[in-house]
């Protein structure tokens, strides 16, 4: 108990500073602050049950959330980046500003209104659609799921009046399906007086207060209506609160007249999001847990093979630098965290195949033959499309293919995919089809497209040669892997292109791709190497294909030259290893009761500066590194647009650039370390451009197996007007009905609406991902939005199992702990419900077994725990097969005695202090 009030006390200390539940502006900040503090504080918690489990220290060297990730993932071997982490955070923190644009009306989502019931539901639902991603592999919908999941628990502290009622504690109820709220205010109950000035502290009528009712403000956003007697949201926002009873009573910012009310909704709020995302982390178990978060090596390692009868040397190429690539790297921090394979062939594609496991890898990727197929184009596309809705975020995807696509007509959605994913594609053609069939080359132009586009190689080799040219697949599928230079010329010209190299980076290689290339490479001492001299002072060039691979073997640091003299079309791409990274989205600024900026799912709308919202990360995270230049460059860096940089804090910066590029570009940053004071260069690879269109689709709900799901859309356009045309793709192949034109005027919308059906056999947590484009008269203009769908089955059991102690043995009052042992003996079952899925430790070093037996048709699982004295606390969590979770905590009195059990989850106020301290030095408020 002593320790439950340090914890409330740490967290109301840092809550209290942050200001919360405000998107921008104001005297406060937004939910990330509070959704923050609790994921910061829970993963630190969780890797160190994972490293006591594991027998090793857990020991972060600083309070960055890079030097967090580090000691976590328990390797001194390699670089670490952060980029990945901080895009998965970033996953759960957007949904925040999401629910205040797309949901600002809706009251559940707010738990305005006194929409209880509907919110609660709203938070039930996501957190079992959570668990259900979770287990079906598809981390980033569950992701998105908690973000918003967590602003709606956190708003219930804030818009209703659980604070005024005297609540010291989180409202358990809200995370519990299998409990009723009770006491709700009635419609026609009255429940707030009337304050003129509009800054009463407590306007709850007597009657709420003393019968201790449930109630919640009203927010008129376009009319002033409420149920007489009600209270209102309050602020300039919401009409309602100028009809009598005027005022309001959210807490949304500290003021002078509800300072102690706004911060005690913001540690409960804290309390509360600490509480859900125990459950998920007992739902899911502590591994998957880490994953969810973002905790993981960077490489994920993806092949997409063509398995037709011409491709019996690639694939065996493929498997060649699969086992070398996982035999080379494993135990080292360059170890794929993930494996996915996707083959295809004519008419067949797919499946997709996943696993953390290399030896699966090695096994899947063996069962690969080269067999059939009919016509010379392939399901290319299809493939890939597969394989960048199934891979995270900012992946390296490798296709190996001798044909050219027969499915063209998806290029447009996987340009989307691509921009919506940041991933890298890159081909591997081998030319004997090619040579036999006499394909011309405009066949194959789609390949080096969407290579350009994603920043990735377009390389064409002959098959005998096709193992030198995969050493570029070894490169990058590496951790901390950064880009400083990627550019594109066609057609060619003489010219000089510089690039800097900062002492972080480690393995720096360059990728030049054309044909009949001349260039020279220059240091920053003026020491040259010619395109001619495979093995020089610079480097050594490998030539294969329409390739040279340049691997730098000098560590000269500072700004180096390749001079091109070629005038045929070329790419270059410099690449290396380093901590120092950034990450980016491109955002839009919204106005409402909670204003801020938002993510644009899609092209940035023409004729506007573009705003990004861009992260730092590093080694000793974002707080040692400076951002001097931030730039929009056009693929032929014949124009270069510099943005206005203003500093958020915490390695967050907002960037405006005035005048963006025409056509296609990508971000440029320059900045210095401040640890070594050495300049650095990094560049963004994927190409974006701007659209006069713009299309945004609005969903907050999973889909049901075999029931009609309705999404609505609106396009709008500040272009030409005219019949725009609509296609909808889903990587699931699920029925869909949407209307394939809308017609337009320029400066107007049109709705429309678009159906998905999943079949009944759907498994629960499937992921759907759903693109969405809308293209111009002419096909001049076009934009897109990527949604990811889940699909999940209705849950009727909401009922944890339970557990009962039957005894514990031992005595730990010896001087030595290691000396000695303990034991306990646990009964856990799941009564009438869906059965025990899994009973694992979550927090111990000990070890468990377990049997089965059937008492009275009831199926008992006997437990029993084992673990030296030098770990006397234990949690047991059992998870039942829908999620429901039920926890055992134990812990063993270290003096004489009998043993003390805690039927609640401890939290460590040593943990909780470092978490908050990661917090403050490594989150932005945005």
């Amino acid at each position: 108990m002593i320790m439950k009030v340090s914890i409330v006390a740490l967290m109301a200390f840092l809550v209290s500073r942050a200001q919360a539940f405000l998107s921008v502006g104001g005297n406060g900040n937004t939910h990330v602050t509070i959704t923050g503090s609790a994921v910061m504080a829970k993963i630190y918690e969780v890797c160190e049950a994972v490293a006591e489990n594991e027998g090793r220290e857990f020991k972060p060297t600083g309070s960055s959330a890079e030097e967090l990730l580090h000691a976590c993932l328990g390797t001194a071997t390699g670089e670490v980046s952060g980029a990945k982490f901080r895009t998965a955070l970033n996953q759960i923190y957007m949904q925040n500003s999401y629910v205040d644009r797309d949901l600002m009306g809706s009251a559940p989502h707010h738990f305005n209104n006194e929409a209880f019931g509907e919110g609660r539901n709203l938070i039930t639902r996501g957190t079992a659609a959570i668990k259900a991603n979770v287990h079906t592999n598809n981390l980033q919908s569950a992701r998105e799921t908690l973000g918003r999941v967590c602003h709606t628990l956190q708003d219930f502290y804030s818009h209703s009046n659980w604070v005024e009622l005297g609540n010291k504690s989180p409202y358990a109820i809200l995370i519990r399906p299998d409990l009723t709220i009770e006491n709700i205010a009635d419609v026609t109950m009255p429940t707030c007086s009337d304050c003129a000035s509009g800054k009463c502290p407590n306007p709850l009528l007597p009657a709420i207060l003393n019968g201790r009712y449930l109630t919640s403000g009203y927010m008129g956003l376009f009319s002033s209506d409420k149920p007489q007697g009600k209270c209102s949201h309050g602020g300039d926002t919401d009409l309602s609160s100028s009809q009598n009873p005027r005022g309001g009573i959210n807490k949304d910012e500290r003021l002078p007249y509800n300072a102690h009310l706004h911060n005690t909704a913001a540690n409960l709020a804290s309390e509360a999001t600490l509480d859900l995302l125990e459950d998920i982390r007992g739902a899911i178990g502590n591994k998957d847990y880490l994953r969810l978060m973002g905790i993981a090596r960077s490489a994920v390692l993806v092949f997409v093979i063509d398995t037709t009868g011409s491709m019996s040397q690639d694939i065996a190429e493929a498997k060649r630098v699969t086992y070398n690539i996982i035999d080379s790297k494993k135990g080292t921090q360059d170890e794929p965290s993930e494996y996915i394979l996707v083959p295809f062939n004519d008419p067949d594609f797919g499946p997709l195949i996943r696993t953390t496991d290399p030896d699966v890898m090695k096994s899947e990727i063996s069962k690969l033959s080269a067999t059939g197929g009919g016509d010379i184009p392939e399901m290319c596309l299809s493939a890939i499309q597969l394989a960048l809705t199934g891979a995270p975020s900012s992946s390296q995807i490798y296709v190996f293919t001798d044909a050219p696509a027969k499915d063209t007509f998806l290029e447009k959605t996987i340009t989307a995919l691509i921009r919506s994913t940041k991933s890298t594609v890159s081909f591997l053609m081998t030319s004997a089809m090619r040579k036999k069939r006499e394909l011309p080359r405009s066949q194959f132009q789609i390949y080096y497209d969407m290579a350009l586009a994603s920043g990735g190689q377009a390389i064409e080799v002959s098959k005998s040669h096709l193992s030198q040219a995969t050493d570029i697949i070894v490169d990058t599928s590496t951790s901390a892997l950064v880009t400083i230079l990627q550019c594109s010329r066609n057609p060619g010209r003489v010219e000089s292109f510089p690039f800097l190299l900062d002492e972080s980076m480690s393995n720096t290689t360059i990728y030049i791709t054309g044909t009949d290339l001349i260039f020279t490479l220059y240091s920053p001492t003026g020491v040259s190497q010619a395109n001619t001299v495979a093995s020089g002072p610079l480097g050594i060039i490998q030539k294969v294909g329409n390739l040279q691979r340049i691997q730098l073997t000098g560590t000269d640091m500072g700004l180096w030259n390749i001079d091109m003299k070629s005038t045929g079309s070329y790419t270059i791409k410099v690449i290396g290893q380093s901590a120092i990274t950034f990450i980016y989205d491109f955002v839009e600024e919204f106005k409402g009761p909670h204003p801020g900026y938002a993510v644009i799912d899609g092209r940035p709308p023409a004729g506007l500066p573009a705003k990004l919202l861009l992260m730092l990360t590093g080694e000793k995270g974002p707080e040692v590194l400076e951002v001097q230049e931030v730039a929009l460059v056009d693929v032929s860096r014949l124009r270069e647009s510099n943005g206005t940089i203003e500093k958020m804090g915490n390695g967050d910066f907002l960037v405006t650039v005035k005048e963006v590029p025409e056509g296609e570009f990508v971000v440029l940053l320059k900045g210095r370390d401040t640890t070594s004071s050495s300049l650095f260069q990094r560049q963004s690879t994927t190409q974006m451009s701007q659209s006069k269109v713009n299309i945004k689709v609005q969903t907050d709900s999973s889909m049901q197996p075999g029931q009609e799901f309705k999404l609505n859309f609106t396009v709008t356009t500040n272009g030409t007007g005219g019949a725009y045309t609509i296609r909808a793709r889903n990587d699931k192949s699920i029925p869909m009905n949407y209307p394939s034109t809308l017609t337009l005027v320029s400066g107007g919308s049109a709705q429309g609406t678009v159906s998905l059906t999943p079949p009944a056999n759907t498994v629960s947590g499937t992921d759907v991902t759903l693109t969405m484009e809308a293209e111009g008269p002419g096909g001049s203009d076009s934009n897109y939005a990527v949604l990811r769908l889940s699909v999940l089955s209705k849950v009727t059991d909401f009922t944890p199992p339970k557990c009962e102690l039957v005894g514990v043995q031992g005595n730990c009052s010896s001087s030595s702990c290691s000396s000695s042992n303990w034991e306990l003996s646990v009964n856990i079952t799941d009564g009438n419900g869906t059965g025990i899925e899994r009973i694992t430790i979550q927090q111990g070093s000990g070890n468990l077994t377990q049997n089965e037996v059937l008492d009275d048709n009831v199926t008992v699982v006997m437990g029993l725990y084992e673990a030296s004295c030098c770990s006397p606390s234990v949690t047991l969590s059992a998870v039942d097969k829908v999620g429901n979770v039920g926890r055992c905590t134990y812990t063993m009195e270290t003096s004489a005695g009998s043993p003390r059990v805690s039927m609640s989850l401890p939290l460590w106020a040593c943990l909780l202090i470092s978490a908050m301290i990661l917090l403050c030095d490594a989150f932005s408020l945005w």
